[in-house]
């Protein structure tokens, strides 16, 4: 049977309190100003591929090392419903940000949150016809100011990858698929924001699609709704699934917490991120049952097996949600979607990246894979040819170093560069084993920066100039 592998996740460090916008308890989860949804699946993504000890002693300095999951690859599959291009695969990105090999095809769904686990069972379909794909889930879900969906809604990101059931951390049991056209939310090319009809009209329309898939799930995987551990509804309508748990007499504890308070309905991420929890504190023999529920449903019954504490990542969701700064302004929240017009930086803004010189140095500019000196041993970045500590020409191996733990070794605070978040903490850091780099440092209060602090990178979109993004790589804190 086809199953899951391995697995991660992403939650972006801001929250914005909901009683700063009239909206009652708890915090939504909200992606940086340098943040978008293809920022946060390479996060999700670089969890999934790599290896690490979750429970890692604070302060200790091991660090995530790649493991063989990425050239092991065959697929990447990239869902959401805020791509950053509408036209261009952002799952190339994607793919280059995780020093993918050129051999992984890369391909792209949205359009409906349904996306992330139909995404899934596209992956484990794959992985039954003996293909390994990681499959990538994120979104940044944006909604009118005063609406629900702004105050409801929450970003975050999530990935798998899939194989056969010799190395699955949870194996398929059961699936069933429906199909609905109605029109329950919706957004135009050229729409803001979704728009979504009158909630009576979409439960009486969904409420019983969801209700069939479920039960016709549970019967492909031979199980009795009291033999499920963990059930994780998600629906565009929360009223449409809220009389699900009473017909099929579901107890309290097997309906996992959606994350209302804390992160907020992640789009086409958030089944997948619920999912992510569950597999964080389950145990051998445990059934999960997943659905999503927007223009049809999707439905999986998933077992997991005694390989579950392997597979798991450095980060849980909670240990992400924990990780957090709850002092988001909301007018720097509207700032960094868009919504809010603002006096720009007095500086000319920035141009537009160039298509040859970005193309040209990929290997470092998106994998972040610099080079190592073999005669001396000493690190550099960018890549070199000749070294900088004794001069050898032509003796360099490329090394990446994206996971590697760095620290300042100087900064300053820019006022005045163009940012949406002045000022500019700008840093010159040392890596572990070598290196040096002038970079941005991002997800940091500038009046805690220290020298000697320990970072880690990310990555992030530097600016938007004439409609291209310009991705690279910053530092932030270790979380």
């Amino acid at each position: 049977m086809p199953g899951i592998t391995r697995y991660g996740s992403y939650v972006p460090y801001s929250r914005l309190q909901r009683s700063a916008i009239g909206a009652g308890k708890g915090a939504r989860a909200a992606a940086s100003y340098d943040e978008d949804a293809v920022s946060m699946a390479v996060e999700a993504g670089r969890e999934a591929l790599a290896t690490g000890d979750r429970k890692r002693p604070q302060g200790a300095r091991s660090e995530p090392q790649a493991n063989e999951a990425a050239n092991g690859l065959d697929a990447l599959i990239f869902a959401t419903t805020s791509p950053p291009y509408a036209e261009k695969q952002n799952a190339a990105t994607i793919h280059a940000a995780l020093g993918l090999p050129a051999t992984v095809r890369t391909l792209e769904v949205g359009a409906s949150s349904r996306a992330g686990v139909s995404a899934l069972m596209l992956g484990l379909d794959l992985a039954a016809a003996g293909q390994r794909t990681l499959v990538t889930a994120s979104d940044v879900v944006i909604g009118a100011p005063g609406g629900p969906r702004e105050s409801q809604g929450g970003d975050a990101a999530v990935a798998f990858t899939t194989g056969s059931d010799d190395d699955a951390i949870a194996v398929l049991r059961g699936r069933a698929s429906s199909t609905t056209e109605v029109l329950d939310v919706w957004r135009l090319p050229d729409d803001r924001f979704a728009k979504q009809w009158e909630e009576r009209f979409g439960a009486e329309v969904l409420a019983p699609v969801l209700h069939d898939t479920v039960v016709r799930a549970l019967e492909d995987a031979g199980t009795q709704p009291s033999e499920i551990a963990t059930v994780i509804l998600d629906a565009t309508l929360a009223r449409a699934a809220a009389g699900l748990p009473r017909a099929l007499q579901l107890k309290p504890e097997q309906q996992a917490d959606p994350l209302a308070t804390s992160v907020g309905r992640a789009g086409a991420a958030h089944a997948g991120l619920l999912l992510a929890r569950a597999l964080d504190t389950a145990s051998a023999g445990d059934r999960i049952l997943v659905a999503s529920l927007a223009d049809g449903c999707d439905a999986v019954v998933l077992e997991v097996t005694s390989r579950v504490a392997d597979g798991r990542p450095a980060h849980g969701v909670d240990d992400w949600i924990a990780s957090q700064r709850d002092d988001l302004a909301y007018n720097s929240y509207l700032k960094w979607r868009g919504i809010l017009p603002f006096e720009p930086p007095r500086r000319p803004e920035p141009d537009r990246p160039a298509a040859p010189p970005m193309h040209r140095h990929e290997h470092w500019k998106l994998g972040f894979v610099g080079s190592r000196c073999t005669a001396c041993g000493a690190g550099q970045l960018p890549p070199q040819r000749v070294c900088s500590a004794c001069g050898a020409v032509d003796e360099m191996a490329e090394e990446p170093f994206a996971r590697r733990v760095c620290r300042i070794a100087t900064y300053t605070l820019d006022h005045l560069a163009y940012s949406l978040q002045p000022p500019v903490v700008a840093a010159v850091v040392d890596f572990d084993g070598g290196g040096r780099l002038a970079c941005e440092l991002t997800d940091v209060n500038p009046a805690d920066v220290a020298i000697g602090d320990e970072l880690e990178m990310t990555f992030r979109r530097l600016y938007t100039g004439q409609g291209v993004h310009n991705y690279f790589w910053k530092a932030r804190p270790r979380r």
